[in-house]
């Protein structure tokens, strides 16, 4: 009797298993499990707000289309708080006991890294919408990204300096504790210094200071033409109030981690004249770009920034690649997400290369009067950038 109880229980656990993660080749069940990790509280809750509305808004409209072949996507979403040991928690509780077949986030690159490990590990498909640094993706061949990486990401706020600003002078202030600015510190200051331009201090700091009294300073001291600062917004917009309380009046560059309406906290005429490289542009006059903006706001009533863009893009291509793979096995839907090129998302067209990275321009956006205005495209594998009109920015497709 106790044999024949075990062995039902087994064939039970095993039923279940099924239900939430087909075996290759058995099609697609009626439910499929999305697991879903973002810093939903914390210091960059802004992030995983943002990156929820985007998810949420290309699932309801996947669902609401019949889902994938018939499927209903059910997404399980985990708040990581924004550190990066949560993550690796949350994520390891997302492939193991809710059995997603497939998982989206991070926004913060070094929460990305743990989480990854992880999805590599347990042979569950990862794909980070928005994390930029190179060392996401190396984790495996289970690791996809629809944005670009870091290291083109501080070749084009150099470009952006030397050919467009004319700036040959930079001052550097980096979080020392963050992969995202320490790996956009690097690659800046190697394509600045190539194209000629000279670093005349480096400071460091550590997210949540208070103060950057000191390392302001030397930074006015050193005769900076413009100060790059590849941090989070809430550490930037305080270091830019008080580099402005300081005498400090030159340009600050910055990359898409400032992209928060938080941001603006630090006043909005510190930033009067500051630029970013980001994902998209809201003037984008694209058809497909507009609608998406107009699906954005009529859903929430707020205007979608490039996080959200890139999350509803990174959905959007999850969904394809299982809709391809007609499969909930995650080697399946790997070779599918491998395979995805000339997607037409609302951030650019979206082809993954070798290394699972998406290739694609970047935007220039100047801060003024509280919002922010595209002002250049840069490609790749131009020399410099490539220009386009300012009142109709076109961001990359």
């Amino acid at each position: 009797m106790w044999c024949w109880l075990v062995l039902a229980a087994l064939v039970s656990v095993a039923g279940c298993e099924r239900k939430g993660r087909a075996a290759a080749g058995d099609g697609l069940p009626p439910v499929l499990k999305i697991g879903v990790y973002m810093p939903m509280t914390g210091d960059t809750a802004t992030f995983g707000t943002s990156s929820m509305g985007g998810i949420r808004l290309a699932t309801e409209q996947r669902n609401a289309a019949g889902g994938i072949r018939g499927s209903r996507i059910e997404l399980i979403l985990e708040d990581d708080r924004g550190q990066p040991e949560e993550a690796k928690t949350v994520v390891t509780r997302l492939v193991t006991r809710d059995n997603v077949i497939a998982v989206l986030g991070e926004v913060g690159s070094a929460r990305s890294i743990v989480a990854a490990a992880v999805c590599q590990q347990k042979r569950v498909p990862m794909l980070t919408p928005s994390s930029t640094n190179e060392k996401v993706t190396r984790k495996g061949d289970f690791i996809f990204r629809v944005c670009f990486i870091d290291p083109f990401q501080g070749e084009a706020a150099a470009k952006f300096a030397v050919y467009d600003l004319k700036l040959r002078r930079a001052a550097i202030i980096t979080d020392v504790k963050n992969d995202y600015s320490v790996g956009l510190t690097r690659s800046f200051r190697e394509s600045f210094t190539r194209l000629g331009g000279t670093i005349v201090i480096e400071k460091n700091y550590q997210a949540g200071d208070a103060s950057f009294n000191a390392q302001l300073t030397g930074i006015r001291e050193a005769g900076a033409d413009f100060v790059y600062a590849p941090g989070y917004y809430g550490d930037v917009g305080q270091i830019i109030k008080q580099a402005r309380e300081l005498g400090i009046r030159v340009p600050f560059i910055g990359g898409d981690g400032w992209d928060s309406p938080d941001l603006w906290r630090g006043g909005k005429e510190a930033l009067d004249g500051c630029f970013i490289t980001n994902h998209y542009s809201v003037d984008n006059p694209d058809p497909r770009v507009q609608a998406f903006i107009a699906a954005y706001r009529q859903r929430y009533g707020d205007t979608p920034d490039a996080l959200a863009a890139l999350a509803y893009d990174g959905a959007q291509v999850l969904y394809a690649a299982i809709e391809r793979a007609n499969s909930t096995a995650g080697e399946k839907i790997r070779d599918a997400l491998a395979a995805t090129r000339d997607f037409p998302g609302v951030t650019g067209t979206i082809s993954l290369d070798a290394n699972r990275n998406a290739v694609k321009p970047a935007v220039i956006l100047e801060l003024r009067d509280g919002s922010y205005h595209y002002r250049t495209t840069i490609h790749p594998s131009s020399d410099q950038e490539t220009e386009v009109p300012n009142v109709h920015g076109q961001a990359p497709r």
